[in-house]
């Protein structure tokens, strides 16, 4: 039985959700967001806040799916009202990154520069050449921007160049003896 999914989730001010049939919308300052809930899942909603619960008691995949909505849903909420953010790294000598407009630019070692597409409702910042900063209202829509920079030159063992995330641990190896 999930946890999870018996707490419920409060909404913040400024952040208005509509329930239509099976779908649900969040909107919030940062963006709007939408979610079709799973058929095993009961939503409801009072006031300022929103409850999950399994369609029909005692099922242990409902329990399950309840909890991965609520989790999904308290995600978007928390889009739409604060934003989700990543911090990526460059290591290496010569590794550079340059915001562009809707563009980011990466010098990686390779014989060309990469040029990185950014997709919409996600932001690039370059604070300094080795830092890059992905943020965004939609925590998946981050995480996988994120995940295709970092897998241009993901950090290799021996040396630890590459690009990876700010709070990654890159497990070194030691080099090949004579």
């Amino acid at each position: 039985m999930s946890r999870i999914a018996k707490a419920p989730i409060t909404l913040p001010k400024g952040v208005e959700i509509k329930q239509s049939g099976s779908a649900i919308n969040i909107k919030g300052s940062k963006g709007n967001l939408d979610l079709e809930i799973h058929p095993l899942v009961r939503l409801s909603i009072d006031d300022q806040q929103i409850s999950f619960a399994p369609a029909k008691e005692g099922d242990q995949d409902a329990w399950a799916m309840a909890g991965t909505m609520r989790a999904l849903v308290n995600n978007m909420v928390l889009g739409v009202s604060n934003g989700w953010s990543k911090k990526l790294q460059l290591v290496g000598v010569g590794y550079r990154a340059q915001a562009k407009g809707k563009t980011l630019g990466l010098s990686l070692g390779f014989s060309h520069p990469v040029e990185y597409a950014v997709p919409e409702g996600i932001s690039i910042e370059t604070p300094s050449q080795t830092e890059i900063l992905v943020s965004g209202f939609d925590k998946q829509q981050v995480g996988q921007v994120a995940a295709e920079i970092r897998a241009y030159r993901p950090p290799e063992p021996y040396k630890g160049k590459g690009v990876r995330y700010s709070d990654e641990h890159v497990v070194r190896k030691e080099a090949k003896k004579k």
